[in-house]
């Protein structure tokens, strides 16, 4: 997860929908709105562009007009991931309030091979920050067997975006002209950027080694 700051005020027809007996939080402009703020990538395991969207509530509904209808509550996620999350996990970090520290809670980690886990380590230790853990190992490496499969799909992408990440790093540091360099040294500012895919991957990479985070840290606004 990355910090993403939420867009406000709310979508004007959400209190209109609030009072309905039979109200749609996905009304009028939240889609958009939505997809916008959280760059079209599910929050909770960073994969761009899915192809299957839920409108997630952070913190489980059920039956609760309020909460349903709370445009903070609104978060934009993948299938494999809301389904994981269900209502065990509705006290997770979270990414839209800055002092949950997403970014610097917990570290991120894979080695570029096959069948590797993810790492994930809590550096700022609490019980949000314990129950944020043990969801991301269910979303990224798996738990039941249909899960173990969706999380292998999910690592393979996660492996195929870090590989390629990882060579223009390499590709960076070797001697090459000025403007083939420049040209490289843009590409690696976007990937680290928060609309990325697996940004905090990347982003751990960089602060993980002296060099990279003199030369790129800045741009990890």
């Amino acid at each position: 997860m990355v910090f993403l700051e939420k867009s406000q005020p709310q979508p004007e027809c959400l209190a209109k929908e609030l009072i309905k007996a039979y109200g749609d939080h996905k009304c009028g402009d939240v889609l958009e709105r939505l997809a916008t703020d959280f760059k079209n990538k599910c929050y909770i395991c960073e994969n761009s562009n899915p192809v299957t969207i839920n409108v997630e509530h952070i913190i489980s509904h059920q039956n609760d007009k309020v909460k349903k209808f709370d445009w903070n509550n609104l978060f934009w996620s993948c299938g494999h991931c809301n389904n994981i999350k269900g209502t065990a996990y509705d006290s997770i970090l979270n990414c839209t309030i800055s002092p949950d520290n997403v970014e610097t809670a917990i570290h991120y980690k894979i080695d570029p091979y096959p069948k590797e886990k993810v790492q994930l380590d809590l550096l700022e230790h609490s019980d949000r920050g314990t129950l944020t853990i043990d969801f991301l190992e269910k979303v990224y490496n798996g738990s039941t067997p249909l899960k173990l499969l969706e999380s292998a799909n999910l690592r393979a992408l996660l492996l195929k975006d870090i590989k390629q990440f990882q060579e223009h790093l390499f590709q960076y540091f070797k001697p090459i002209p000025d403007a083939q360099k420049e040209y490289i040294k843009n590409l690696i500012i976007s990937e680290i950027s928060k609309s990325s895919p697996f940004a905090a991957f990347k982003r751990w990479i960089i602060k993980d080694r002296e060099a990279l985070f003199r030369e790129f840290g800045e741009h990890m606004d």
